[in-house]
Protein backbone atom coordinates (compact mmCIF):
# COMPACT_ATOMS: atom_id res chain seq x y z
CA UNK A 1 0.00 0.00 0.00
CA UNK A 2 2.91 2.37 0.57
CA UNK A 3 3.83 2.23 -3.14
CA UNK A 4 0.52 3.85 -4.12
CA UNK A 5 0.98 6.55 -1.47
CA UNK A 6 4.41 7.34 -2.83
CA UNK A 7 3.14 7.54 -6.41
CA UNK A 8 0.15 9.75 -5.53
CA UNK A 9 2.30 12.01 -3.39
CA UNK A 10 5.03 12.23 -6.01
CA UNK A 11 2.56 13.06 -8.80
CA UNK A 12 0.92 15.83 -6.76
CA UNK A 13 4.28 17.27 -5.71
CA UNK A 14 5.41 17.19 -9.35
CA UNK A 15 2.23 18.99 -10.42
CA UNK A 16 2.85 21.57 -7.68
CA UNK A 17 6.41 22.07 -8.90
CA UNK A 18 5.17 22.57 -12.47
CA UNK A 19 2.65 25.20 -11.35
CA UNK A 20 5.35 26.95 -9.33
CA UNK A 21 7.61 26.95 -12.39
CA UNK A 22 4.80 28.45 -14.48
CA UNK A 23 4.35 31.11 -11.79
CA UNK A 24 8.05 31.97 -11.87
CA UNK A 25 8.04 32.20 -15.67
CA UNK A 26 4.95 34.43 -15.49
CA UNK A 27 6.66 36.76 -13.03
CA UNK A 28 9.59 37.18 -15.39
CA UNK A 29 7.72 37.38 -18.71
CA UNK A 30 4.57 39.37 -17.97
CA UNK A 31 4.68 43.11 -18.71
CA UNK A 32 3.26 44.95 -15.68
CA UNK A 33 2.66 44.67 -11.97
CA UNK A 34 -1.01 43.73 -12.37
CA UNK A 35 -0.45 40.68 -14.56
CA UNK A 36 2.62 39.65 -12.57
CA UNK A 37 0.59 39.76 -9.40
CA UNK A 38 -2.05 37.61 -11.04
CA UNK A 39 0.55 35.03 -12.04
CA UNK A 40 2.16 35.07 -8.63
CA UNK A 41 -1.05 34.64 -6.69
CA UNK A 42 -3.01 32.19 -8.81
CA UNK A 43 -0.48 29.67 -10.02
CA UNK A 44 1.82 29.75 -7.01
CA UNK A 45 -1.16 29.21 -4.70
CA UNK A 46 -2.17 26.21 -6.79
CA UNK A 47 1.43 24.97 -6.82
CA UNK A 48 1.76 25.18 -3.05
CA UNK A 49 -1.65 23.50 -2.66
CA UNK A 50 -0.61 20.55 -4.81
CA UNK A 51 2.75 20.18 -3.06
CA UNK A 52 1.24 20.29 0.42
CA UNK A 53 -1.65 18.04 -0.58
CA UNK A 54 0.79 15.55 -2.08
CA UNK A 55 2.79 15.56 1.14
CA UNK A 56 -0.37 15.16 3.22
CA UNK A 57 -1.61 12.23 1.13
CA UNK A 58 1.82 10.59 1.14
CA UNK A 59 2.00 10.58 4.93
CA UNK A 60 -1.67 9.65 5.26
CA UNK A 61 -1.48 6.65 2.89
CA UNK A 62 2.05 5.47 3.72
CA UNK A 63 2.26 6.00 7.48
CA UNK A 64 -1.34 6.60 8.49
CA UNK A 65 -0.26 10.00 9.88
CA UNK A 66 -2.63 12.96 9.46
CA UNK A 67 -0.86 16.30 9.82
CA UNK A 68 -2.94 19.24 10.94
CA UNK A 69 0.07 21.48 10.22
CA UNK A 70 -0.21 20.74 6.50
CA UNK A 71 -3.93 21.52 6.57
CA UNK A 72 -3.18 24.81 8.34
CA UNK A 73 -0.45 25.55 5.79
CA UNK A 74 -2.91 25.03 2.93
CA UNK A 75 -5.51 27.16 4.69
CA UNK A 76 -3.16 30.08 5.36
CA UNK A 77 -1.75 30.05 1.82
CA UNK A 78 -5.29 30.20 0.44
CA UNK A 79 -6.11 32.96 2.89
CA UNK A 80 -3.08 35.21 2.49
CA UNK A 81 -1.90 34.92 -1.13
CA UNK A 82 -5.02 36.29 -2.88
CA UNK A 83 -5.47 39.04 -0.30
CA UNK A 84 -1.83 40.09 -0.62
CA UNK A 85 -2.05 40.13 -4.42
CA UNK A 86 -5.23 42.19 -4.28
CA UNK A 87 -3.69 44.72 -1.91
CA UNK A 88 -0.54 45.02 -4.02
CA UNK A 89 -2.59 45.65 -7.18
CA UNK A 90 -4.86 48.10 -5.39
CA UNK A 91 -1.94 50.06 -4.00
CA UNK A 92 -0.20 50.07 -7.39
CA UNK A 93 -3.36 51.37 -9.06
CA UNK A 94 -3.88 54.08 -6.46
CA UNK A 95 -0.29 55.23 -6.92
CA UNK A 96 -0.83 55.43 -10.68
CA UNK A 97 1.54 52.64 -11.72
CA UNK A 98 1.02 52.45 -15.50
CA UNK A 99 -0.66 49.50 -17.14
CA UNK A 100 0.82 47.84 -20.18
CA UNK A 101 0.06 49.35 -23.59
CA UNK A 102 -1.95 46.26 -24.55
CA UNK A 103 -4.53 46.92 -21.84
CA UNK A 104 -7.88 47.30 -23.55
CA UNK A 105 -10.13 48.68 -20.82
CA UNK A 106 -9.68 50.36 -17.44
CA UNK A 107 -12.94 49.91 -15.57
CA UNK A 108 -11.69 51.39 -12.31
CA UNK A 109 -10.61 54.74 -13.70
CA UNK A 110 -13.98 56.47 -13.41
CA UNK A 111 -14.69 54.92 -10.02
CA UNK A 112 -11.41 56.05 -8.49
CA UNK A 113 -11.61 59.48 -10.08
CA UNK A 114 -15.00 60.10 -8.44
CA UNK A 115 -13.91 58.75 -5.06
CA UNK A 116 -10.56 60.54 -5.04
CA UNK A 117 -12.32 63.81 -5.81
CA UNK A 118 -14.71 63.17 -2.93
CA UNK A 119 -11.77 62.36 -0.64
CA UNK A 120 -9.98 65.54 -1.71
CA UNK A 121 -13.13 67.58 -1.06
CA UNK A 122 -13.47 66.09 2.42
CA UNK A 123 -9.76 66.72 3.13
CA UNK A 124 -10.15 70.37 2.08
CA UNK A 125 -13.22 70.63 4.31
CA UNK A 126 -11.29 69.11 7.21
CA UNK A 127 -8.43 71.58 6.72
CA UNK A 128 -10.88 74.49 6.70
CA UNK A 129 -12.59 73.24 9.86
CA UNK A 130 -9.24 72.77 11.63
CA UNK A 131 -8.21 76.31 10.69
CA UNK A 132 -11.50 77.65 12.05
CA UNK A 133 -12.62 79.27 8.81
CA UNK A 134 -15.64 77.05 8.26
CA UNK A 135 -18.02 75.37 10.72
CA UNK A 136 -18.38 71.61 10.66
CA UNK A 137 -21.45 70.56 8.63
CA UNK A 138 -24.08 68.43 10.37
CA UNK A 139 -25.93 65.62 8.63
Amino acid sequence: MSGSGEVIGAVLILIGAIFSLISAIGNVRLPDVYTRSHAASKSSTLGVLCALLGTLLYFLISDGYFSIRLILGIFFVFLTAPVAAHMICRSAYRHHVPMTESTVQDELKDYYMENENMELDSEDLTDEVEQGSKPLPTN
